[in-house]
């Protein structure tokens, strides 16, 4: 594949404009002003389009796309416990599959490479990730509100069954492990996963102080915020992804910079379901490793990454009530390269030569990328993600110009359908 005389966003997050760019295999292998000597395969005119990374969703609940619309208008617990988790009692393996499938979707659609996932039925999950070409973290969420002892959880023996799935298809899947949150789990619990997420070498992904109610609950039953229950378990001791972190203190922080923890926070949300605004300025400041996700469509409700940059940098300027915090570039790192660190693809998210080839073409002869003062702005407070002509996942074109190559979409959509119809019945 050789994309000829096309608009690139840099490694420096600059754009570039009359580049070719070469991919073999699923590598970037060339970037430069000339035109390369040598076989690419197929040739794609840059004609009044731009090249840059695909976004890396760092937070997500995929299967959950079952439950769009499902709940609405409810506070976070009784959006869970009246509507979210008596769906999800119901679910099966065929209907996990299609709601994950019917993601995947989605989410080439927006322009999203990779994603951050915590659910459980890992493996039709990862059948479904790979079958659709995409990448992702699966982590099987563990949560023991009762508190059953550990070794009697059947969670924990699907948790260490799933390493089994640990860097398939070259590496596009990538195992992680995931406590659900501290108000789920009991000490034992959360002491004896980390011990099991270090022992595999594993990112631990976890809830963190979502709202209020869970971060001053916390305080009361352990005497300490929820990030320094997880740090004091040993949650944090190895690679480590923190989603939401919206009522997070500075104490919190600075475990997060000790420890190298990354944060996800899921701006769109965290506001329908009046969690809060995460306090990104702060974490920036103290170069903590800050990402965007979604959460799920149940409480989002789709997966519009333009979206989530555009509302989490405004956000960010009412949070601090400071318009210069949050720059176009960082928003654009926060969706991109932070997500790969988070999830530990060091080889990914920006583009370089030797960097995996994932990415995404955007039209830009479309009136709202128009005019041109700075094209890091346009993105950011401008694009949309019908500007999105072509995505692209270690060097495969799964998505071009509103259809699918990997995904049959009538399919999907239909499997789909029929799954929740058939959970709502036993309702």
């Amino acid at each position: 594949m050789l994309f000829n005389e096309i608009a690139l966003l840099n490694e420096n997050y600059e754009v570039v404009n009359d580049m070719y760019v070469g991919v073999k295999g699923d590598t970037i292998s060339y970037i430069g002003k000339e035109k390369p000597k040598g076989d690419f395969g197929e040739e794609i005119d840059g004609k009044n389009r731009l090249l840059m990374p695909g976004f890396y969703n760092a937070h997500t609940h995929s299967p959950m796309a079952l439950m769009r619309g499902y709940g609405e208008n409810l506070a976070l617990q009784d959006w869970l416990g009246t509507r979210i988790f008596p769906f999800e009692d119901k679910l099966d393996g065929n209907a996990v599959y299609w709601g994950t499938m019917l993601c995947m979707a989605e989410s080439v659609k927006y322009g999203i490479v990779s994603l951050s996932d915590m659910y459980y039925f890992i493996p039709d999950m990862v059948k479904a990730v790979a079958d659709s070409g995409m990448k992702a973290n699966i982590s099987r969420s563990i949560a023991n509100p009762m508190g059953i002892p550990y070794d009697e959880l059947p969670s924990i023996g699907e948790a260490k069954e799933s390493l089994q799935f640990h860097g398939m298809e070259n590496g596009r899947i990538l195992i992680d492990t995931s406590l659900h949150a501290e108000y789920t789990n009991n000490v034992e619990t959360a002491t004896r996963l980390a011990e099991l997420t270090k022992e595999a070498g594993a990112i631990m992904h976890v809830h963190c102080s979502e709202t209020e109610f869970e971060h001053k609950e916390c305080i009361k039953r352990h005497g300490k915020t929820p990030a320094q229950f997880l740090n004091d378990c040993g949650l944090f001791d190895g690679p480590a992804l923190a989603a939401h972190c919206v009522w997070c203190e500075p104490k919190d922080l600075e475990i997060f910079v000790e420890k190298g923890v990354s944060v996800a926070t899921n701006p769109m949300s965290n506001l329908k379901l009046a969690s809060g605004i995460c306090n990104v300025p702060a974490m920036l400041k103290k170069n903590i490793n800050v990402a965007i996700g979604t959460d799920s469509v149940a409480s989002n409700n789709s997966l519009n990454f333009f979206e989530e940059m555009k509302t989490m940098a405004a956000l960010a300027k009412v949070k601090t009530s400071d318009p210069t915090v949050v720059t176009p570039q960082e928003a654009l790192m926060m969706a991109t390269v932070n997500g790969a660190k988070a999830q530990g693809r060091a080889n990914c998210g920006t583009l370089e030569v030797g960097n995996k080839a994932d990415m995404i073409v955007l039209r830009t002869d479309v009136p709202n990328m128009h005019p041109v003062h700075n094209m890091a702005n346009n993105l950011v407070y401008a694009g949309d993600s019908g500007d999105i002509a072509m995505t692209i996942v270690d060097g495969r074109i799964l998505y071009r110009n509103g259809e699918y190559t990997t995904i049959d979409i009538e399919k999907t959509i239909y499997e789909t359908e029929a799954a929740t119809a058939g959970i709502l019945k036993q309702l």
